[in-house]
């Protein structure tokens, strides 16, 4: 519990130390009119507070990633929440403040734009599928899990297994919640039934959310989302405490850590640094673990926010920020994974039998009863939901920029939403497995991209850019390796897989010195203390 709060308290540490170095690197200009103002439409531009949009920058970028990526990455161990709070302090929170600013910069440009720009246009010819891509299976994957909570939750409430789940201990809840939903129907539905249903009425709000101005439905209904994430995070951590405390059964950090009395070694803290043999640590944890520490769906949905901005002093705040509450609620749920089941094992067993979700709901449930429960559950499901419909939108707004199509009229909003939903439906019918696998590396590249762009950035002005460049060079070599390694890529030897990852790694840090150019000794657009001059 302890290694928790000292994790919790390094993030926080994290947001108003090197929050404030990123932001003194980037020179932000108090005096220059945001997007909001000069490019003001009703619809996707117009000026909001920083509070009310720091909340939905939150509830954008922490779908489900931040709570099952956590969960499945506890499967290492300890070591996971080190590279939650190390990944999201110099990588996660760096990678969303640059692309939020130079997206206000740039008149609210989109993220593939802004490669173009930097890196050049291959890089946004490249970039602007693979965002597309990536937002497409982020809003078929943030349908099926939020529908596979909400039916559970049906199921329960309105069926008969309600009775079931007051016991004390967590295996057995995770058995009998399983076994009394299994035969139960609600008002003459099925569980696959109810699922269906659950899906239909998220798409529906998808696409809702797709067409409307965005204060009309996301800025009216995220407040009373953001109240049920805040009591999911303060109500978990409240089970997590008061169990650890509980004088009956209490919950230690993976029991067997601790269980001989010699508490949390270094030897321990790294003992499930390889699960399996097809699942090593490297790369496999830092794509598991994403959007808790570094993702690139975040690329695709901070312009969105960076387009209401009021003023550049507000983006550590919002970005920097949001980011390191995202990294938070990770924190909150890889300790639920290390601290619920009895061993690693068990915990491999309940995502086998019903996938992280279950985990969520038996948590859920166990140390905050049935009501209590419920609502955190809520709190969970809120997160895809509103990532999966700011997804939709943001790539209705990329394809829009790539063929230039004006957004202010519903006609021409329908002109691309229309296919793009046609398309999701589509791509919704393949294995969620298969699309999750996908997803991890589409998201992790498109934070490489996003990385690179800030550092050269920074590195055409003169700007200290290897606070970009260093997880840059990071994340490039886990993308190159994972897809030289996996299954959905070239399936090759592992130690082969290490050398090309690194290799090409290198390749492209040699291209980055080599093909960029100095745009001039300043950002034209950074502020400028007149005062000084005088």
């Amino acid at each position: 519990m302890l290694w928790f709060l000292f994790c919790v308290a390094v993030l926080v540490l994290g947001y108003f130390v090197y929050g404030k170095i990123i932001e003194k690197i980037f020179v932000i200009n108090p005096k220059k009119q945001t997007p909001a103002y000069t490019m003001q439409d009703g619809v996707d531009y117009m000026p909001m507070s920083k509070t009310r949009i720091w909340l939905i920058q939150l509830l954008n970028i922490a779908g489900t990633g931040p709570i099952f990526g956590p969960i499945l990455g506890a499967l290492y161990g300890p070591v996971a929440m080190l590279w939650i709070v190390l990944g999201c302090i110099f990588a996660g929170a760096v990678h969303d403040y640059f692309c939020g600013m130079l997206s206000v910069r740039n008149g609210g440009a989109s993220m593939p734009n802004l490669a173009g720009k930097y890196l050049g246009r291959p890089v946004k010819a490249f970039i602007n599928i693979l965002a597309v891509i990536l937002l497409l299976l982020v809003g078929v994957v943030f349908v099926a899990s939020p529908a596979q909570l909400l039916s559970t939750i049906t199921m329960d409430a309105f069926g008969s297994a309600g009775g079931t789940l007051s016991l004390n201990n967590a295996e057995e809840i995770a058995a009998s919640a399983s076994a009394a939903v299994s035969d139960l129907t609600v008002w003459g539905m099925d569980k696959p039934t109810v699922i269906a249903v659950w899906t239909t009425i998220i798409f529906c709000y998808y696409i809702l959310a797709t067409l409307l101005p965005i204060d009309k439905i996301i800025g009216k209904i995220y407040p009373f989302f953001g109240a049920l994430l805040l009591f999911m995070s303060v109500g978990m951590v409240y089970g997590l405490v008061s169990s650890h405390f509980s004088a009956t059964d209490p919950i230690e950090f993976f029991r067997t850590v601790n269980q001989d009395g010699a508490g949390l070694t270094w030897d321990k803290f790294f003992q499930n640094f390889q699960v399996k043999g097809d699942v090593p640590i490297w790369p496999l944890l830092f794509l598991t673990i994403s959007c808790g520490a570094l993702s690139g769906f975040h690329a695709t949905q901070t312009p969105l926010m960076a387009r209401c901005a009021e003023n550049e002093k507000e983006g550590r705040f919002i970005f920097y920020g949001a980011m390191i509450a995202e990294g938070v609620i990770a924190l909150i749920w890889c300790m639920v994974g290390l601290a619920f089941y009895e061993n690693p094992q068990a915990l491999q067993d309940a995502i086998t039998a019903g996938s992280p979700s279950k985990v969520v709901y038996d948590s859920s449930l166990y140390f905050l009863g049935f009501v209590g429960g419920i609502f955190a559950v809520l709190g969970v499901v809120v997160l895809p939901i509103t990532s999966g419909d700011t997804a939709f939108r943001a790539a209705r707004l990329i394809i829009a920029e790539f063929f230039h199509l004006e957004q202010r009229t519903l006609a021409k909003r329908l002109l691309i939403a229309i296919p793009l939903f046609a398309v999701g439906f589509i791509v919704s019918k393949i294995d969620f497995s298969v699309l999750w696998r996908y997803f991890t590396w589409a998201n992790q590249t498109t934070a490489m991209v996003m990385l690179w762009t800030a550092a050269a950035y920074l590195y055409r002005y003169n700007k200290f850019h290897w606070v970009c460049t260093i997880p840059a060079v990071f994340i490039s070599a886990v993308c190159f390796t994972y897809l030289a390694y996996n299954k959905i890529g070239f399936g090759l030897d592992y130690q082969l897989s290490v050398y090309i990852g690194l290799g090409l790694t290198a390749f492209c840090l040699v291209l980055f010195f080599t093909m960029l150019k100095p745009m001039g000794a300043t950002d034209p657009d950074a502020y400028v203390d007149d005062s000084a001059k005088a």
